[in-house]
């Protein structure tokens, strides 16, 4: 996603550090509370793509049941085709989560993933996502929620850096600690029967934390995260330097770990 609707703004942008990043998911992490319900056969949409490497995965449980990925932004829809082109049950496609380009009942199964975080209206879109899955089908959704991000050793760089990409969302109609209202939004959107499950994601790898710091500390000074800070006067390009630096060192720190908490809700559609 880029610009989610006319009046929203989708906080990352699409700088390659952050398509990197992304394109590091998969299915079997990002999508394991929707796995045991997917089935070959199955048509499922899979809403703000991103890059597609969870569409990829997904698209592995359901052949030969086909697996739309789609994405507002064209430019990363490009990244995921190439990425993905020997994915013979797959395609990818420009749309919108509000008003999803697809008839009543078209799929069995429609997901989001991080999505809900950038949205202003989730419910609505959540809503919209229902109308495009057939009864018996499920729609389902995972989001991160920043207040529940826990760095040790605690350094104040990284603080003022959620406290930042916190306010930055904010200022963009949305929520970063999404995940606590995913339940609230599927009753919202009118969903009886919803599961909701947690799972906590944990860097201490030495790789793993490196890839994480290193791609925060290009993402808080080069992305479009980057540019809205200074746009709306949250900091000065010297603040996030010195926050760059405080990720870099941190995720060199031989005690270094790093956790937060996702949450996922899985609606049937009746």
């Amino acid at each position: 996603m880029s610009e989610l609707s006319q009046n929203e703004t989708y906080t990352h942008g699409h700088h390659p550090s952050v398509v990197t990043q992304h394109s590091r998911r998969t299915a079997e992490e990002a999508a394991r509370f929707l796995l045991p319900k997917l089935q070959p056969g199955m048509n499922l949409l899979d809403v703000g793509c991103g890059p597609g490497s969870i569409t990829a995965g997904l698209a592995k449980y359901v052949d030969p049941g086909n697996v739309i990925g789609i994405d507002a932004d064209s430019g990363v829809l490009e990244t995921a085709r190439d990425l993905n082109h020997g994915v013979s049950n797959l395609r990818f496609a420009e749309g919108d989560v509000y008003a999803l380009p697809f008839e009543d009942d078209s799929f069995d199964v429609a997901y989001a993933h991080q999505l809900m975080q950038h949205l202003g209206d989730p419910a609505a879109a959540l809503r919209e996502m229902g109308r495009v899955v057939r009864s018996g089908g499920f729609v389902a959704a995972r989001d991160s929620d920043y207040q529940t991000m826990i760095c040790h050793p605690r350094t104040e760089e990284i603080e003022e850096w959620r406290a930042l990409y916190t306010e930055v969302v904010r200022r963009n109609g949305a929520d970063a600690n999404a995940g606590r209202r995913i339940p609230a939004w599927f009753n919202h959107a009118g969903f009886n029967q919803i599961e909701v499950s947690t799972t906590v994601a944990m860097m201490r790898d030495s790789a793993e934390l490196l890839n994480w710091g290193d791609s925060w500390a290009e993402r808080v000074t080069n992305s479009k995260l980057a540019d809205q800070a200074l746009a709306y006067g949250l900091a000065n390009q010297s603040d996030l330097e010195r926050i760059a630096t405080g990720w870099r060192d941190w995720a060199r720190n031989e005690e270094a770990l790093f956790l937060f908490v996702h949450v996922e809700g899985l609606a049937a559609v009746s």
